[in-house]
């Protein structure tokens, strides 16, 4: 017996597990401060951990409604109204998912077909391209230049043809930081209406911006409502990633695959957490005020921190929490072999910037820190950095 037939599928074996969380092991194995997965290590709001309690006690531990329990809904959609004038049908077209990691794939799987092109812009998050594989699509890839992470709109044209049918979007960016503008948007906007396509929208960082840099969601722009899937999360704005409570919005020819895959990849979303998080939906505006600017000050001591051990940054991140930081002045290899040097002998983990290109070697000189830490971990990693580098 050969055994050949004991093996991943094919596609499984076309990518790796992830690099984030790969180096979050890492982080774990040498107790590396893990400036690497975006994940907050401070205190979640208490009001929402309180929601979460009571709604365990009170029995809410059931299945849910498929796609999200109806209050969690309809919370939902009265938040997108109040905060961007979005009028959303909570009964057709929102679907609860776990966490806008399986928003994201449960879309591209309801909306594409095997052999459709999907226009991904790079750096990107890393699941998108495994998205694309098992969902059967072709990637198209279009660049964001530093220093502003900006694209070129005749690269981008040139990206889209007869094939497109969909082009994912996440801004505020991870890893990049960028925020895109309303004239950046609108760009995209255009050709996705010249070429019949779909925009999913990955805006779970929507809350989080700096310097004057507003969200403009791509389902408000004129044409776009009909054809935009957009994605969010409870996670980063509310700093509960492991709750694992997302949602896709589209409309009801778009949900109608949305929907069903979700239910038969996951059925349904946490229902006590769905419970608390109409608390998180109907937080006031000073929390979310008081949020941007505690932010502010981590990614503000993060820059510090990181010119101080002689990083270079090609510009301030506008939204989200990661910076993308130059390391070659280490010499310490690839990215891959400085994250891995960092974690094991310096304490401090990041991840590669490989992960986030489709040639890894445009990436090769790049790591990415997270900063959704407290201060005191953020200038305990700058002492370390400083300490394991000599400067």
């Amino acid at each position: 017996m050969s055994g050949s037939g004991v093996r991943a599928s094919r596609k499984a074996s076309s990518f790796t597990e992830s690099v984030i969380r790969d180096m979050t092991r890492l982080a774990g194995r040498h107790d590396a401060i893990n400036l690497g997965q975006g994940m907050p290590d401070f205190e979640s709001p208490a009001e929402l951990k309180e929601a979460a309690i009571r709604a365990i006690a009170e029995d809410h531990n059931q299945y849910p409604i498929t796609w999200g329990v109806r209050a969690f809904r309809e919370a939902v959609a009265a938040a997108y109204e109040r905060d961007y004038g979005l009028s959303i049908d909570p009964e057709a077209e929102i679907c609860v998912t776990c966490g806008s990691t399986e928003a994201m794939i449960a879309s591209m799987l309801g909306v594409v077909d095997p052999g459709d092109e999907v226009v991904v812009f790079e750096p990107f998050y890393e699941n998108y391209g495994p998205d694309a594989i098992l969902t059967g699509a072709t990637t198209r890839h279009v660049s964001l230049r530093p220093p502003d992470w900006t694209f070129d709109e005749d690269e981008l044209r040139a990206a889209f043809g007869p094939g497109t049918r969909a082009i994912v979007i996440n801004t505020p960016n991870n890893p990049t930081g960028k925020v895109f503008t309303r004239e950046e948007l609108t760009a995209i906007a255009e050709l996705c209406i010249e070429h019949d396509a779909i925009a999913i929208t990955d805006e779970i960082y929507e809350h989080i911006t700096y310097d004057g840099a507003a969200h403009v969601p791509m389902a408000i722009l004129p044409g776009m409502r009909e054809r935009t899937v957009t994605i969010s999360a409870l996670s980063k704005s509310f700093s509960v990633t492991g709750w694992r409570v997302g949602w896709a919005i589209a409309p009801p020819p778009l949900m109608a695959g949305i929907r069903p895959t979700h239910d038969f990849l996951t059925v349904a979303a946490p229902a006590p957490l769905q419970i608390a998080g109409i608390t998180a939906m109907q937080l006031p505006a000073s929390y979310f005020e008081g949020m941007r600017a505690d932010y502010a000050e981590r990614r503000d001591v993060m820059l510090r921190v990181l010119a101080e051990s002689g990083f270079e940054i090609a510009r301030p991140p506008e939204g989200a929490y990661y910076v993308m930081a130059d390391c070659s002045h280490l010499g310490l290899g690839d990215d891959v072999a400085t994250a891995r040097h960092l974690a094991q002998h310096v304490g401090v983990a990041t991840v590669p910037g490989s992960s986030f290109v489709s040639d890894p070697t445009d990436g090769a000189h790049l790591l990415r820190f997270a900063f959704c830490k407290r201060v005191e971990t953020l200038e305990e990693a700058g002492k370390r950095l400083r300490a394991g580098l000599g400067t």
